[in-house]
């Protein structure tokens, strides 16, 4: 009986069910994977005991067998079955194996009952090769439908995508897994164990998708509603060639399983498929295959040559046409060139010998020349031997059996291993049959195993695959939040959640990223709006600003600042995922808000108490303004006219709230500390519209090096004074120029120990800002005196310890307090000029030194120093240089240059131009007398500039 149609008809549950009906029965199929899935099916129904599974690779073979489940080569010969059923008769035109199912339709019968199962375009020669067969036409019992040309991204569920290499099924699976979530992978070269997991995997619904060779074609039954093809040619090992209408429709077939209907179209870069060709699927009307493949089964073992020449035999039917070279027939002209080979076929059986070896499939695939060789080695040892050396077999195995690599790597060792697993199974081949079967069987699962494994990795992203499931049915998800702050939904890890933005896995890319943050900000609305709720309610210590103006809430980033209308009253931006619902986002900018108000007003306290103090008016009043403006750090030459201005009534109202009017920088020292520094930057940042904010100096350095990149202005904001290569903190700048007013700066001065001590320098970094602060320094050499460190008493006076510091050895990182303010700098002002100090030689001291002479002591060597071993010194000689004019240089209070801009003069008795008061230049003008400016009450030399008014 014949029994045709296309597929989806049942063909093969038919022809089992009526095997089951007979006592014995052999069935016939095309590929190992679908004899496994007969095989299962069958045992399910009448148990192990009775059912026996022989492939090239497996053997099951039970004592009391009743039913055999074959591959169609492996079929037993000269065994009586009542029921014989060959599947996919339709193969008898493969050009690769059709000689062996050609064989089959014309010598295979069962007892009672034979099957030839196939498409309907085998009736012609099958009614032509088997007069007696009765036909039994079967229809399709779904509809398959054409739905023309699909991209991958928007395949629907349940789809197989069919290629026809490896690489191709790869590219696409791997293409899936980013799309879709992930798919399983289906090919004729996968072990059973593999292909097995991997069908289940799909069938279970892990995954949506199936991607395969065109093993699928072969009768396996999966649920799968859409078939696309992915290219309409394949390898055919010989050359490229298209695919025959009845080809695809085999493939395209599998769509729709029972009366569930399928569809079928293409994908990728295949073209859309011809309308005829298209029709003719859907149809199942296709070109009867009149030409079947054939080989000779009466084989002559004489010898090699006679053996050829039966193989070569051309058919007598004009139907059958001589099978192309196969690859045992390849193989068995290779080693009949062997002088050794030809030489140990001297008889039939040796022959016999030689041809079972060269049947054996080359599952490696690597090239003739090395399957012919690995089959002259099997070869010899069985013929010298009787059986194949279990050392050298267990070499073999033992090479094999490792499951480490990348699927490229596992897929070769299963190839290799198939080879000895199909030798283990050749009856006394091996002296312990048992042993290697179950060796073999045992490390093919292994390997396929991890094979498995690695195909899931690499193809399957389970997170997305049950995100996309449950986003498909619509459902509500759950997602949870650790301490950390990583999400899970549906116990998957989809990311982080920092702050109030959810951050996708950074392992997803693309539409898995998508898929991923769709389905967690789905799940994650109800946490927002409690995360809201305890960041509302966080105390400020818990919230901070950065450098650049960012808002973070612990370690993650909220928000930022922007500039308003009012420089000290910044607004807010927060960072907040839209899912989260506008009443999230409100709630977070008026915490943020709140919490930067407060810190303006607490860090800023000085400055807001001057911008609302309503006693201050005029050009007090202005000033204040100007301070507020510039956040409480203006350099003077930048307000000389104003700072002149003001009169000391309104220089103490300004003093109150801190203002120190200092030589070069009007400013409140409150703020120069690092918190209100740290803000005033940023805020003085976002009042520029800068892109980069400068950074705040490290706290507690006198001295940082200048930024050259920094903007204009940003060191004054960061409470520091450019000169030179390094900027000075204003506030020792300022104590700076207090010792600065005591030296002569026009004959010129030498650093003193103080001086670098409060910067913290040494003499060379000293020169260099004392160039940037306007002053000339000359570098010269001379002969270091050694420093006094004892004074020898009178006889009779006590020994007194004086200690004297060398002037050039400042101790490093010196910091010392600023004094109180408004000194020297307040007294220019007031009109009265400093009082220098000047060191005065004792008669004790002076009687305490030994006499010397001028001729016995050269210029600056200590007495005792000795000539031959002068010790040099390095000093430098600091002059006024005039520099360019308001520049933030050294002047008065009233910001007039004196003596041609350089630097107020102590005064002492000779020390300077003006004299002592004997001396006094007397000044006539025709002038009225300038009025005196008033006294401040509230400036600490307000007593002695009283004492010194009264005794005029």
């Amino acid at each position: 009986m014949a029994v045709l149609g296309p597929t989806n008809t049942g063909k093969t549950s038919y022809a089992i069910e009526r095997m089951l009906g007979h006592r014995t029965g052999i069935i016939g199929l095309p590929l190992r994977l679908l004899a496994r899935e007969v095989y299962d099916r069958i045992v399910a129904i009448r148990g192990p005991s009775v059912v026996a599974l022989v492939t090239g690779e497996e053997r099951i073979v039970p004592p009391r067998t009743q039913y055999w489940v074959c591959t169609v080569e492996a079929m037993p010969e000269g065994m009586g079955a009542d029921c014989v059923a060959i599947d996919e008769i339709q193969l008898c035109a493969d050009p690769e194996r059709g000689h062996v199912f050609t064989d089959r339709l014309l010598r295979y019968r069962g007892l009672h009952e034979t099957l030839f199962l196939g498409a309907s375009t085998m009736r012609g020669s099958i009614a032509a090769l088997v007069p007696e067969v009765h036909f039994v036409t079967r229809e399709r019992m779904s509809e398959l439908t054409h739905i023309g040309q699909k991209k991958i991204s928007r395949m629907k569920p349940r789809s197989a995508i069919v290629g026809f290499s490896v690489e191709n099924v790869y590219a696409i699976a791997e293409l899936i897994r980013r799309q879709k979530g992930g798919a399983a992978v289906v090919m004729g070269a996968l072990s059973p164990r593999t292909r097995n997991a991997q069908v289940d995997m799909y069938q279970n619904g892990e995954v949506d998708y199936l991607v395969a060779t065109d093993a699928i074609g072969m009768g396996l039954n999966l649920d799968v509603d859409h078939v696309a093809f992915s290219a309409l040619s394949k390898f055919d090992g010989r050359r490229m060639r298209p695919l025959a209408p009845n080809e695809l429709a085999q493939i395209a077939g599998r769509a729709g399983r029972g009366f569930k209907s399928g569809t079928f179209g293409t994908t990728g870069d295949a073209p859309a498929l011809d309308d005829g060709v298209a029709q003719a699927i859907m149809d199942h009307n296709f070109t009867p295959q009149n030409k079947l493949n054939w080989r000779n089964h009466a084989l002559q073992f004489g010898s090699i040559d006679r053996l050829i020449s039966t193989l070569e035999v051309s058919p007598k039917e004009e139907r059958l046409v001589r099978a192309r070279e196969a690859d045992d027939l390849k193989a068995l002209k290779t080693l009949g060139q062997l002088d050794e080979v030809y030489a140990r076929c001297t008889n039939g059986p040796s022959v016999k010998l030689l041809w079972d070896v060269c049947r054996i499939p080359d599952f490696r695939g690597i090239s003739s020349a090395e399957h012919a060789a690995l089959l002259e080695s099997i070869f010899i040892d069985l013929h010298q031997r009787g059986e194949i050396s279990e050392d050298w077999l267990a070499r073999q195995v033992k090479r094999i059996d490792r499951t480490d690599g990348d699927i490229d790597a596992l897929s070769k060792r299963l190839a290799f291993i198939r080879t000895w697993t199909y030798v283990a199974q050749r009856k006394d081949w091996t002296r312990d049959e048992s042993h290697w079967r179950g060796a073999t069987r045992v490390v093919e699962d292994r390997l396929s195993d991890a094979l498995h494994e690695r195909l899931t990795q690499r193809f399957v992203d389970r997170r997305t695959s049950v995100l996309l499931r449950r986003l498909g049915q619509k459902e509500a998800m759950v997602a949870e939040v650790s301490d950390t702050g990583e999400v899970t939904v549906e116990g998957e890890f989809v990311g982080k959640l920092d702050g109030f933005r959810f951050r996708a896995d950074k392992g997803a890319g693309g539409a898995e990223e998508k898929t991923i943050k769709t389905a967690a900000l789905q799940a994650l609305a109800p946490q927002f709006h409690l995360r809201a709720d305890r960041f509302y309610n966080a105390p400020d210590t818990e919230i901070d600003f950065t450098e650049q103006g960012g808002l973070m809430w612990g370690a993650s980033a909220v928000g930022k600042l922007v500039a308003g209308q009012d420089p000290l009253k910044p607004q807010v931006e927060v960072f907040v995922d839209d899912v989260a619902g506008p009443e999230v986002v409100q709630k977070v900018q008026r915490r943020l808000q709140h919490f930067i108000d407060r810190k303006v007003a607490a860090l800023f306290e000085p400055l807001l108490a001057l911008s609302k103090d309503e006693t201050l008016n005029g050009l007090a009043r202005g000033f204040a303004f100007q301070m507020v403006e510039n956040f409480g750090i203006i350099p003077r030459a930048r307000v000389a006219e104003d700072v002149k201005s003001l009169d000391q009534d309104a220089r103490g109202a300004l003093r109150k709230h801190g203002i120190r009017f200092g030589q070069f920088t009007i400013f409140m020292p409150l703020l120069l500390k690092p918190a209100p520094t740290r803000l005033r930057l940023v805020l003085w940042s976002l009042s520029k519209g800068l892109s980069e904010f400068p950074e705040a100096p490290p706290p507690g350095l006198v001295t940082i090096p200048v930024d050259a990149g920094a903007p204009e202005g940003a060191d004054t904001m960061s409470g520091y004074r450019n000169a030179g290569t390094r900027a000075i903190r204003i506030d020792m700048l300022e104590r700076l120029a207090d010792m600065l007013r005591s030296e002569n700066s026009r004959s010129g001065f030498e650093a003193k120990a103080d001086m670098l001590s409060i910067t913290g320098m040494t003499l060379e970094q000293f020169a260099d800002l004392m160039g940037g602060l306007g002053y000339h320094a000359e570098k010269a050499e001379r002969s270091k005196v050694k420093p006094v460190t004892e004074v020898m008493p009178k006889a009779g006076e006590a020994k007194a310890d004086t200690p004297v510091m060398d002037a050039n050895a400042a101790p490093e990182g010196a910091i010392t307090e600023s004094p109180a303010p408004d000194t020297t700098a307040e007294i220019a002002d007031a009109g009265v000029a400093p009082i220098a100090e000047t060191p005065v030689e004792t008669p004790e001291v002076a009687a305490a030194l030994p006499e010397t002479s001028a001729e016995e002591i050269l210029p600056g060597t200590a007495p005792d120093a000795d000539v031959a071993e002068v010790e040099m010194e390095v000093f430098y000689t600091f002059t006024w240089g005039r520099p360019a004019r308001n520049t933030g240089n050294p002047r008065r209070s009233n910001d007039k240059p004196r003596g041609k801009g350089k630097p107020s003069q102590g005064k002492g008795r000779k020390g300077g131009p003006k004299g002592d008061k004997g001396n006094k230049a007397q000044n006539f003008s025709a002038r009225p007398p300038k009025k005196e400016k008033a006294i401040d009450p509230d400036n600490p030399f307000a007593a002695a500039l009283m004492g010194l008014k009264d005794s005029k």
